[in-house]
């Protein structure tokens, strides 16, 4: 069997993830999501506090990063924590986070 095909197989399904999971960040209060949510778990509460991101906007951000897996959550009481559950947007979200999230860097436009 031709492993240059293999190959090419294993490139479009990476490719077809990598676009998917670009067009969720694509959208701001989703990455700003995904942003907070890189430096660890956040409750629902905080993350609003925190991005000003009001209800029902916020719900329906989180719905989707659920929907498309790349967030967890764990009730504890009356209140819902969100985690990023993809290893792959982790990764994403910490290279961002370092080039565009971090205060102490300063400009480099």
């Amino acid at each position: 069997m031709d492993t240059s095909a293999l190959d090419l197989e294993k490139m479009k399904t990476s490719a077809g993830q990598a676009c998917r999971l670009m067009k969720v960040l694509s959208n701001p209060d989703r990455l700003m999501l995904l942003c907070q949510l890189s430096q660890g778990e956040k409750r629902v509460g905080e993350l609003e506090e925190i991005l000003g991101i009001v209800q029902p906007t916020l719900s329906q951000q989180l719905t989707v990063l659920r929907d498309e897996e790349l967030v967890t959550t764990r009730r504890d009481g009356k209140n819902i924590y969100y985690q990023i559950a993809s290893p792959q947007a982790l990764a994403v979200m910490t290279v961002l986070f370092d080039q565009f999230c971090r205060h102490d860097t300063g400009d480099n436009t």
